[in-house]
């Protein structure tokens, strides 16, 4: 597993975002259960450039805290038996491993949204990432019931390495 970040802000320097984003990354696939090795690239940036991404990316006009970039597409979410090892173009060609796609967190969002759910950046963190590996993995939450899975899922992601409110 490869997870590729870089801190395009100035905050956070001293944080081991390698370290938790390893972990959640991890119990995410293991969660959903990726039947291949993985990439994941995550891009931290502040709510300007996020807030651009999202307007040129979504055509919506104001910063958030996390967006997602899949690089597969799914019929069933979580459901990986449409990918062969024979797809070569899914697959980085150095690592051989399936690269599921992109992460970009707000880093001042994340930090605000800590404090206003008084919990930890940690905590809020793995949260946006597991969020974010979720739509990953072909989740959605466009419904109620795809909310709620989500919301349930990305608990017990968390739950299982001890991160929780």
């Amino acid at each position: 597993m490869h997870i590729y970040i870089e801190n395009e802000t100035e905050l956070m320097q001293d944080f081991d975002f390698e370290g938790l984003f390893t972990r959640v990354v991890k119990a995410s696939a293991d969660y959903v259960k990726i039947p291949f090795e993985i990439s994941v690239n995550i891009l931290l940036v502040n709510d300007e450039s996020i807030h651009e991404i999202n307007l040129s990316e979504r055509n919506i006009d104001k910063p958030t805290d996390v967006l997602s970039f899949p690089a597969l597409e799914f019929e069933t979410p979580g459901d990986f038996s449409a990918v062969s090892e024979k797809d070569i173009w899914l697959f980085d060609p150095e690592t051989k491993e399936l690269v599921l796609g992109d992460i970009v967190i707000s880093l001042d969002t994340a930090n605000r949204q800590a404090t206003e759910y008084g919990h930890s950046v940690t905590r809020e963190l793995g949260f946006l990432c597991a969020h974010s590996m979720l739509h990953l993995c072909g989740y959605d939450h466009m419904e109620d019931t795809e909310r709620e899975e989500m919301e349930r899922m990305q608990r017990e992601i968390l739950s299982s390495i001890n991160i929780n409110r």
